[in-house]
């Protein structure tokens, strides 16, 4: 429950049903730790495998793979995740497959830059950068129901333009959905 956690991150963890979280790029386990912390077997993601040695822990499995190769394929089958976590990442060839790895009940909780990020620094490449609306259409498209969305500017940890999207499969309870005080 680090400081490093995202707020974002740290506001929808909680509606995580029991079960196994991806922590996509993980970096170096910040979300990882944190939903361990919260009782998820974590399965923590990434192409560095300096920084994922900083994200193993106690019920945290890593994994090291670069799913931005040439061929790479996604390594996990379907209805696999109760969550799936990704912060400041985006390879847009991923998405649909990595939302059918969402369990029928999972929750998605995403957060990464968007367009008009160039303004703060880097990231600045367009491949890199949601479009307008972009992770609401991704919801739409996959039949997620959105739980709660944000597009603008954020001050901490540094100045950026971002989007933010918590959102769950069709078979996650509406009831379940107790959203935190701000």
């Amino acid at each position: 429950m680090s400081d490093l956690t995202s707020p974002w991150v740290r506001r929808y963890a909680p509606l995580i049903p029991g079960g196994a979280v991806l922590d996509l790029a993980c970096g170096s386990g910040r979300h990882s730790r944190h939903l361990a912390a919260l009782g998820h077997a974590v399965v923590a993601v990434d192409r560095d495998a300096e920084a994922l040695a900083a994200a193993a822990g106690p019920e945290i499995i890593t994994s090291a793979i670069d799913l931005e190769e040439a061929g790479a394929v996604w390594p996990f089958g379907p209805d696999r995740f109760a969550g799936i976590v990704v912060t400041n990442y985006l390879h847009r060839p991923l998405m649909a497959d990595m939302l059918t790895s969402l369990a029928p009940n999972g929750v998605l909780i995403y957060e990464t830059f968007a367009d008009g990020n160039a303004q703060f620094g880097k990231p600045s490449n367009p491949a890199f950068l949601l479009q307008a609306g972009e992770l609401l259409e991704w919801a739409r498209t996959h039949g997620l129901r959105v739980v709660a969305f944000e597009d603008g500017v954020i001050d901490t940890p540094k100045a950026a333009m971002v989007q933010r999207l918590c959102a769950v499969k069709p078979d996650f309870p509406r009831v379940a959905a107790l959203l935190p005080p701000f």
